[in-house]
């Protein structure tokens, strides 16, 4: 079973959240840490709207998430909150399917309108799933975030410098978190 999970919350298999998130997991692998991505384009759409969290399809996400010690959120911003088919996803999670996690949230959005999505939207559901050690999440807009065709990602200079900070402070964690753990 993974280290970390990383939530894919993109209805769209090549956005920018996605680059971001598959970045991240390289990143968490250079450190020694086992990653896996699980995508909510993974799950039907009709177990997603209509809350079957007993579906086959969900069965190996909720056991890999059981199994981590952190979980890893990115999602666009659409209309100021995270997608839809990221909230079917959480929403068929166990009430406390995060508690003892460590958690980074990571959010693209169009503008810096959206900037404050993950706090006043993404981290109250977290919490209420028993999250409680919620990193300080990267938010970052269109303009900060380049992938060409063939998936290279470049960050602005700025966003990346954050983005690699939390990942480093967030991967630390999640060694910690291990560590801890009973053999």
């Amino acid at each position: 079973m993974p280290d970390v999970i990383l939530l894919s919350g993109s209805p769209s298999a090549s956005s920018r959240s996605v680059a971001i998130l598959r970045a991240t997991a390289e990143a968490l692998e250079r450190g020694g840490l086992s990653t896996e991505i699980v995508s909510v384009r993974g799950i039907p759409d009709e177990d997603l709207m209509l809350g079957r969290w007993d579906s086959p399809a969900f069965t190996a996400a909720k056991q890999s998430l059981a199994a981590a010690a952190g979980v890893v959120v990115s999602t666009p911003i659409y209309k100021a909150a995270y997608t839809a088919a990221l909230k079917g996803f959480l929403d068929i999670l166990p009430q406390h399917a995060l508690r003892g996690k460590v958690v980074l949230p990571l959010a693209t959005g169009g503008t810096l309108a959206h900037l404050l999505a993950i706090d006043y939207a993404l981290k109250p559901v977290l919490s209420v799933l028993g999250a409680t050690e919620i990193h300080q999440g990267v938010s970052s807009t269109d303009e900060q975030v380049r992938v060409t065709t063939e998936g290279t990602l470049t960050l602005h200079d700025e966003l990346r410098a954050r983005h690699d900070a939390a990942v480093d402070q967030f991967a630390a964690a999640v060694q910690a978190r291990l560590a801890s753990r009973p053999e």
